[in-house]
């Protein structure tokens, strides 16, 4: 039994299978919590409350349930669960290749060959950076790095910044350099926001009490698009609050529409930033009116907010762009997202976009198995909340199964006896 990738999905399955007396071999590719550690920026924190950090048998303990960890305390987090799990775990180990062997899988790593009955894919579904076609043309003197990448302002030369994509990624780290004095750009998506705090509580709170993060995908009004929907952006910083990004243009942020195309002159977008706005803008408030509703349903005592006003709007004239001669970027960001790579597995589970087809993980090649990735089963599917049920279900079938063959084997053996 083998469970590929050491992060909070491959320890979870590690622990609810060594729970059933089964102990995987786990195989990390770098070291438990890598890339919270090496692939996120300095100034990194939750944006979910640290009370949602649930683990399986190891949920949040610290001081401070309301608040979100850093990245060093998320570190810390998962590294605790690692020596509370105890697994056998080997870390520095690459699969590079994974195929069919008889009923069973051969795994091709760096450090040789493992024959395995049951394989966990636990790697996450986050693996190669996007950027724009375009990206190429911008010119050499211009640093280009993808959101994994950044650390921090002082870590890119000076001058203004390009930030491409307003999602959760996008909007934080346009944020940390406009907070540092940058002078940054930052390019609106359609990514949608969210509330922090509505009528007393935190939006997580209230989402969690209405059972939003327990609705099976099955279940999801658009589950076909879901899993490759852009998360809602706000942040955990300074204790908490929203991203609003009109007021940050009040206050100097330079923003515009999707980035369109890319010169060695000019880097155009489209005339698309009011309708962005407004579309974050509309899913923000239907947010508020769900809770809204859900309290008066409940019959609940909540303190009343008055409703939603844009402090700013986009200019009518169209986005004239960034002139790269009267203004050199002296770096872009890119934070237009991920796409997964599975192409080391060679096995046949995916469906055309390369994603993996599964039911909750159980895919149709049996005993391969995934876990971890985005709503897998829930929306906490990939996340510190909800991995710990997706770990259980999956272990528990995975014992089943081990427990057919089993019998399956010991009926094999009692006819070949009494054949004899």
């Amino acid at each position: 039994m083998v469970v590929i990738g050491g992060g909070q999905a491959g320890l979870s399955i590690a622990h609810a299978l060594q729970k059933r007396g089964i102990r995987p071999l786990v195989l990390e590719k770098h070291r438990v919590g890598y890339a919270w550690d090496q692939q996120r920026w300095d100034n990194f924190c939750l944006v979910t409350p640290n009370w949602q950090c649930r683990l399986p048998d190891f949920p949040y303990d610290g001081p401070d349930p309301d608040g979100f960890m850093v990245k060093s305390q998320i570190v810390s987090y998962l590294q605790r669960f690692a020596s509370f799990v105890r697994p056998d775990l080997r870390e520095g180990v690459t699969v590079q290749r994974l195929v069919h062997n008889g009923n069973g899988y051969r795994l091709f790593t760096s450090e040789g060959e493992i024959l395995a009955d049951h394989v966990v894919v636990a790697t996450g579904g986050y693996h190669i950076p996007r950027r724009h076609v375009d990206a190429p043309r911008l010119p050499s003197e211009i640093i280009q790095i993808d959101a994994r990448d950044y650390r921090h302002s002082d870590s890119l030369p000076p001058g203004p910044v390009l930030v491409v994509g307003s999602g959760q990624s996008g909007c934080q780290i346009a944020e940390d350099l406009f907070l540092a004095g940058r002078r940054v750009h930052l390019s609106v998506g359609s990514a949608p926001r969210s509330p922090r705090r509505y009528r007393g509580k935190d939006v997580v709170d209230w989402l969690d009490r209405m059972g939003y993060y327990s609705i099976p995908i099955a279940d999801h009004p658009d589950p076909r698009s879901v899993r490759t929907k852009t998360n809602h952006y706000l942040t955990g910083r300074d204790g908490g609050r929203e991203i609003d990004l009109r007021a940050r243009a009040l206050e100097g942020m330079h923003l515009h529409g999707r980035l369109r195309s890319v010169t060695a002159e000019r880097i155009s977008f489209n005339d698309d930033l009011a309708t962005n706005l407004d579309q974050a803008d509309s899913v923000y408030c239907r947010i508020r009116t769900s809770i809204d509703n859900w309290i008066a349903k409940e019959g609940l005592d909540a303190p009343k907010e008055q409703p939603y006003t844009p402090c700013w709007q986009p200019g009518p004239a169209a986005d004239a762009g960034i002139d790269l001669a009267s203004e050199p970027l002296a770096a872009v960001v890119w934070c237009t997202g991920y796409q997964s790579d599975f192409r080391w597995i060679d096995v046949p589970v995916f469906d055309g976009s390369g994603h993996p087809a599964h039911d909750r993980g159980m895919t149709q090649s049996s005993g391969l198995y995934f876990l971890g990735l985005p709503w897998l089963h829930t929306w906490g599917s990939a996340r510190f909340c909800g991995v710990a049920d997706d770990a259980d279900y999956l272990a528990s079938m995975i014992t089943l199964r081990l427990q057919r063959r089993d019998a399956s084997q010991e009926r094999l053996e009692c006819t070949a006896l009494l054949g004899s």
